[in-house]
């Protein structure tokens, strides 16, 4: 199983003094992570999309390729690219100069986008959330495979036969589909053959099965190989030295974040109680001790018969330190762990 971590890039003030970083300090802290990550041996780095000030990074692919050049074996995915609100063909140039800058690291994980703000802001209509991401991702495959295209849709000028440069490292760039739980974005994902992302974030792991069943079945009886079939579990998540120090350092960046959106949607607000529950060996959080997580990992592996794990480091804005010890528990602990326990399963 590949291990790794997806982040948001959030800015949001410390719960304890109202500090808020400066932009440029929480980016320098983003690629001091992800050079760790490298340097501890975790698979993958995904950076999330936002166009919002509580979250820093807007163009994945520029962190990205900074990321390349100063790593020497992670792969490099958004996490996710909003497809829907973006140009396909922009989308492929940008991720083959990180392929090409990374010497073959580079992934995209494609969304739909649960937040909403790259729609007014680049003249797209919210009518069209599904058609738009549907036949953007067509051609952002057409793209991945042709070095020349011809092309026709409903939201995009018509392209005849033009050339798309520069071409990345790979053969092909690696298109994950990222869903948060709808059967039909399951579908989508499974019938067209692509590796899909399977965020949970909330309620019990266990009422996911089915849509991951779902992406199995449909993969296998639209004609592609079951063992090509590729399958990653996101959940929030964060590590200590011990369970207390971690529940109780995860919490309020954690509940400020979730709460301030949960206001903007109509959700009640984090309790503690709400959290600790979550926390439970059953719950969607991993937030725990190395042991806690790995078990907790290892039980979304027995539900899921997942290929990747990533684990959404940090939710709010956590003292930098905190964030870097916890990615070196994930990669010099947790994922050998891991690793060494499904390798037994298999």
């Amino acid at each position: 199983m590949e291990i790794g971590i997806t982040t948001f890039v959030e800015n949001t003030p410390d719960p304890a003094t109202g500090k808020l970083l400066s932009s440029h300090e929480r980016m320098m802290n983003l690629v001091e992570e992800i050079e760790l990550a490298d340097q501890v041996g975790l698979d993958v780095f995904a950076i999330g999309e936002h166009h919002r000030p509580d979250f820093v990074v807007s163009s994945p692919a520029v962190v990205l390729a900074a990321a390349a050049v100063k790593t020497k074996s992670i792969k490099l995915s958004s996490g996710v690219t909003v497809l829907s609100s973006d140009d396909p063909i922009r989308v492929f140039q940008d991720f083959a100069h990180v392929d090409l800058l990374s010497k073959g690291r580079a992934e995209i994980m494609a969304g739909r986008g649960s937040f909403i703000e790259s729609f007014p802001l680049f003249g797209n209509d919210l009518k069209d959330y599904n058609s738009l991401f549907s036949e953007k991702l067509d051609l952002l495959i057409q793209l991945n495979k042709s070095e020349r295209v011809t092309w026709k849709g409903k939201h995009r000028p018509s392209i005849d036969n033009r050339g798309v440069y520069p071409r990345p490292y790979q053969e092909e760039l690696p298109i994950w589909v990222a869903v948060g739980g709808t059967p039909e974005s399951v579908v989508r994902a499974a019938s067209k053959g692509l590796p899909m992302a399977l965020a949970i974030i909330g309620g019990m792991p266990e009422r996911f099965v089915p849509f991951t069943d779902l992406y199995k079945e449909t993969y296998q009886e639209s004609g592609h190989n079951p063992a090509k079939r590729q399958l990653a579990i996101n959940s929030h998540g964060y590590i200590a030295d011990n369970s207390q120090q971690a529940a109780d350092e995860f919490y309020e960046p954690y509940a400020y974040l979730m709460s301030k959106i949960g206001r903007e949607r109509g959700w009640p607000p984090m309790s503690r109680e709400q959290y600790d529950m979550m926390r439970t060996p059953e719950g969607s959080l991993l937030v725990g001790s190395p042991q806690q997580v790995i078990d907790k990992i290892l039980f979304n592996y027995e539900l899921f018969g997942n290929t990747r794990f990533l684990l959404h480091i940090s939710v709010g804005t956590m003292p930098h330190k905190q964030v870097m010890h916890a990615i070196e528990l994930l990669g010099t602990v947790v994922a050998p762990a891991v690793k060494k326990a499904t390798e037994q399963q298999q």
